[in-house]
């Protein structure tokens, strides 16, 4: 049975950024076995689904990855690349509707390489094991916490003897290389490629906050970050932090399909902090700074920012308030890192 204490190890990494989804990069390389299922269901959003009277030539349909069963002795693995390089606090093996076929046990093991070698040549890498042969249960989110502070850009999942495994996620923090990042000029400070970090944020119900920082355009309107519909008095507020302290040049706030959800005001506020604090809401000695004023949004549309920014920093974390709720896609904070 879980302990207090590990639940608190769980929930605290549960809620840091998936470094090998697929929305951010993240690719299956390799597997030994994908028999029943491919290996790049892994990657794939949300937590599987169930179709009871669907099949293929080679049996269950199955919405993970799924092996075949083991006549001989070993075990099965499937090697990934990270879509962002950084450091593992934890890591979720969900075994979500394998229930009399999930495997018994699993260990995740960690690699940094530089370049682009090929999925082959990793097979016999000099791997470094982060998370030891663990139990697992069956049609559950299983979570693994990571004790190493080393940089990573690929993992290896090897499960015991042999099953399934819905989706599999690696939670941490990105570690860009901040020599690049001060000698650009106009880079995003707030992307997660380049190590920004959506810290907290008082809402999040219909979009998780670290939607706000992915790559690229959303898709649609699930891949931004969206709040509940406002009943009190108020407003709604997230806290990103900067990949590195920086002075802000431009910034966009992307309402990409919010149309009939979208915030009639924002505005932008930063701060220079030494130390990171976990509840921005009740902290009163943080002294933010405007950076954008009030302003009028647009349903479904990118606004720039530039001449209207009234303090350019440099900051360590910026807050984006939207009035009084609804939807932003993306939120990105163009300047130089100090």
């Amino acid at each position: 049975m879980q302990t207090p204490e590990e639940g608190k190890i769980r929930v605290a990494f549960a809620e840091l950024i998936d470094l090998v989804s697929e929305k951010v990069g993240g690719k299956a390389l390799l597997a030994n076995d994908e028999f029943f299922a491919p290996k790049e269901n892994l990657l794939k959003p949300g937590r599987g689904v169930f179709i009871p009277d669907k099949y293929t030539e080679f049996g269950k349909w199955m919405d993970g990855w799924e092996t075949r069963r083991k006549r001989v002795p070993g075990y099965d693995w499937c090697i990934l690349q990270l879509g962002l390089p950084g450091v593992i606090r934890g890591v979720n093996v969900d075994t979500h509707h394998f229930l009399g076929n999930f495997p018994e046990y699993a260990s995740v093991d960690a690699l940094e390489v530089s370049g682009s070698p090929s999925p082959e040549s990793l097979v016999d890498a000099a791997w470094t094991e982060v998370v030891p042969r663990t139990k697992l249960s069956g049609g559950t989110q299983n979570f693994l916490p990571v004790a190493n502070e080393r940089r990573w850009t690929h993992v290896r999942l090897n499960i015991y003897p042999d099953g399934g495994v819905a989706r599999f996620r690696v939670h941490g923090v990105v570690r860009p290389d901040l020599a690049a990042l001060r000698a650009s000029e106009g880079v995003d400070l707030a992307a997660a490629e380049n190590g920004g970090t959506v810290v907290t944020c008082n809402d999040a119900f219909f979009g998780p906050k670290d939607n706000l920082i992915m790559p690229g355009r959303a898709v649609n309107m699930g891949e931004g970050w969206e709040t509940r519909r406002k009943r009190v008095p108020g407003f709604d507020w997230i806290v990103v932090k900067l990949a590195a302290p920086g002075t802000l040049q431009r910034v966009e706030v992307d309402t990409n399909h919010y149309k009939g959800n979208f915030p009639d005001m924002c505005s932008l506020e930063g701060c220079t902090l030494k130390e990171d604090l976990l509840d921005f809401a009740n902290a009163k000695d943080i002294a933010w700074q405007e950076i954008l004023p009030k302003t009028k949004l647009q349903a479904h549309h990118r606004h720039f920012f530039e001449t209207e920014l009234k303090a350019s920093g440099p900051f360590t974390h910026v807050r984006l308030n939207i009035f009084p709720d609804g939807g932003i896609s993306r939120l990105r904070l163009h300047g130089r890192a100090s």
